[in-house]
């Protein structure tokens, strides 16, 4: 008989090289060596038509106004949110590298209106789980490649962390913060710890969406 439990949409914030790619990796190891179905994606999605304007804007070698680039992040969030529910409904975990809130914080960041930037995203799947990885930008900017690309300037990132800042006090629910100047190994601990009990937790919840 098929299964109906369903797997956890798993979000990674924070600023610009918190550890994001590093710690939702070593999720997406933990969980495949545990034999959990799992997907690893992250946002912006470069591979697609949208991603590849995307990819170029954040290279440098294209430049767009504020409201179209942020219209193109959302709708390559859009592009993603079919695949991503048939994975979570046939029982597949998804861990995500960045999703809306980064679209929004680096927008609002940039002096967009926070009410039209989080438009476009209402009705995109909600996650069960956000990782907050919080840092101050001032000791990022001494990690490795910190302003290879656009958004990497540290005035920008500092509005960014304070923006993150209201959103995990605003969605205190479903986010949980984490310092991400802790051990690599530290903060895998911790991570792991909570998504053990989440698994389970919403495997009969249904899907919700962002409002």
């Amino acid at each position: 008989m098929e299964s109906n439990k369903r797997g956890a949409f798993i979000v990674f914030e924070g600023c610009d090289r918190v550890g994001k790619s590093t710690q939702s990796n070593k999720l997406f190891k933990l969980l495949k060596d545990k034999d959990v179905a799992v997907k690893h994606i992250n946002f912006p999605d470069r591979s697609t038509i949208i991603g590849d304007l995307i990819n170029r804007f954040l290279k440098n070698t294209q430049d767009l106004s504020n409201e179209v680039i942020h219209l193109l992040f959302s709708a390559n969030r859009w592009e993603r949110v079919n695949s991503i529910q048939e994975d979570l409904l046939a029982g597949t975990t998804v861990i995500c590298d960045r999703y809306a809130y980064s679209g929004v914080v680096y927008s609002v960041a940039k002096g967009l209106d926070m009410d039209w930037c989080w438009a476009p995203d209402r009705g995109l799947l909600k996650p069960d789980a956000v990782f907050y990885l919080k840092a101050n930008p001032d000791q990022l900017a001494s990690r490795c490649n910190f302003g290879t690309e656009r958004y990497e300037k540290l005035e920008l990132q500092r509005k960014v962390s304070e923006l993150f800042d209201d959103f995990n006090e605003r969605e205190s629910s479903y986010w949980h913060q984490f310092d991400a100047f802790e051990t690599e190994q530290e903060l895998h601990s911790q991570i792991s710890t909570i998504v053990e009990k989440l698994l389970p937790q919403v495997a009969d919840k249904p899907l919700e969406k962002l409002t």
